[in-house]
């Protein structure tokens, strides 16, 4: 197959697919709705169902429902969705309720500019259940990543039994680039564990204490509890401090402890290089530019893209930075993820360039700051 003309979320529709997803359900906005309007025409042909909720609220409620009985869901949306969402999304991780969720993210605050990229979810997304629960988020630096993250983003919801958050931004996901979908390498498909059915089903059990419990769908013959409430491994409503205490553990170390596995980025290393640019999304792409464009004056600047954000990649990011004497961090935001890199290097020289305007950071722009000595030393 040749390349197509596809835009960043044609291309988280076309891996959602490729993944499995057999249920969609959202609620129109800017620049999120083409996803649904490619589940829309992608998912009756393939025996799917995709669906309009009445709001945002209804529709992640759906995508829950749908995923109980077993389905593979999958929502898009942007910030002001994503607030409504987090009551569920709440429910969805202390229910270990597997579900993907794409946010498009917008300029903010408030409804911000609907026409105008950011990324300004960041942070919002990590801590937006009631108990700070770890979550998994996946940042696209591109249209090939938009394919690729959502089919990982399917199978760890599925092995973790959690949901997982695709970090996408205005540009990447309205902007046609021509890719080869067949070339890319693609994961083994996870679906989730099940259980053999049984009188003595306990819906919360596990037999260790980093991973999620096999499933079994809500109408099946075996009774399935379900609560938003803290519960015990049977499901019902608990006061028992340590059984509390070991189920939260629990939904921690699961994800946590699957870093290694799903731990995705891209690096570009000069030799002879002193400067590394950190950075995600659409940012990267000045960051690469901007050190193509320096070698032009026999400078040498190298880049770590990062697209797993959510949990932060600790090892790896000292791992890389360890020879270099300055860090820059890179954000479309005024200051989210830079606090993160500066908390695992501390004994570095963490330098911010960022703006949350609705306009892109410039390679000349990223030039400028690393050869101006009164702006970063």
């Amino acid at each position: 197959m040749s390349n197509i003309f596809i835009d960043g979320n044609e291309a988280c529709g076309a891996g959602a697919i490729a993944a499995g997803c057999n249920f969609f359900a959202g609620y129109p906005i800017t620049p999120a709705t083409s996803i649904y309007n490619y589940m829309l025409n992608a998912l009756p042909s393939e025996g799917g169902v995709c669906l309009q909720g009445e709001d945002e609220i209804a529709s992640i409620g759906y995508c829950i429902g749908a995923s109980m009985t077993g389905k593979k869901t999958m929502t898009a949306t942007s910030g002001p969705g994503i607030s409504l969402y987090s009551e569920n999304i709440s429910f969805a991780i202390g229910s270990e309720i597997p579900l993907v969720i794409v946010d498009v993210q917008r300029l903010g605050p408030s409804t911000g500019s609907a026409t105008k990229g950011a990324d300004g979810d960041v942070n919002f997304i990590r801590y937006c259940n009631t108990g700070g629960i770890p979550v998994y988020a996946l940042a696209p630096a591109d249209v090939r990543d938009c394919y690729l993250l959502t089919i990982n983003a399917f199978n760890i919801a599925e092995k973790l039994r959690c949901p997982v958050f695709i970090l996408s931004n205005k540009e990447i996901a309205l902007t046609k680039k021509s890719v080869n979908l067949n070339s890319v390498k693609l994961p083994q498909i996870l679906d989730r564990v099940l259980c053999t059915p049984n009188d003595h089903f306990l819906p919360f059990a596990t037999d260790y204490d980093d991973t999620a419990p096999p499933f079994l769908p809500i109408g099946s013959e075996t009774l399935v509890r379900q609560t938003s409430s803290t519960h015990g491994i049977n499901g019902y409503i608990t006061i028992d401090s340590k059984e509390i205490f070991d189920i939260n553990v629990r939904l921690q170390k699961k994800v946590e402890n699957s870093l290694d596995e799903f731990l995705f980025y891209d690096e570009l290393l000069k030799p002879d290089s002193d400067t590394l640019i950190i950075t995600y999304g659409i940012s990267s792409s000045s960051a690469i530019e901007a050190s193509h464009m320096a070698e032009k004056t026999e400078s040498n600047i190298s880049v770590l893209t990062l697209k797993t954000l959510w949990p932060v990649c600790e090892d790896l990011i000292r791992e890389k930075a360890q020879d270099f004497k300055n860090i820059l961090v890179i954000e479309m935001n005024q200051g989210q993820y830079v606090n993160e890199i500066k908390r695992v290097l501390p004994e570095k020289n963490v330098q911010f360039l960022g703006r949350m305007n609705g306009t892109l950071i410039k390679p000349s722009e990223i030039l400028e700051v690393l050869t101006n000595e009164n702006s970063y030393k």
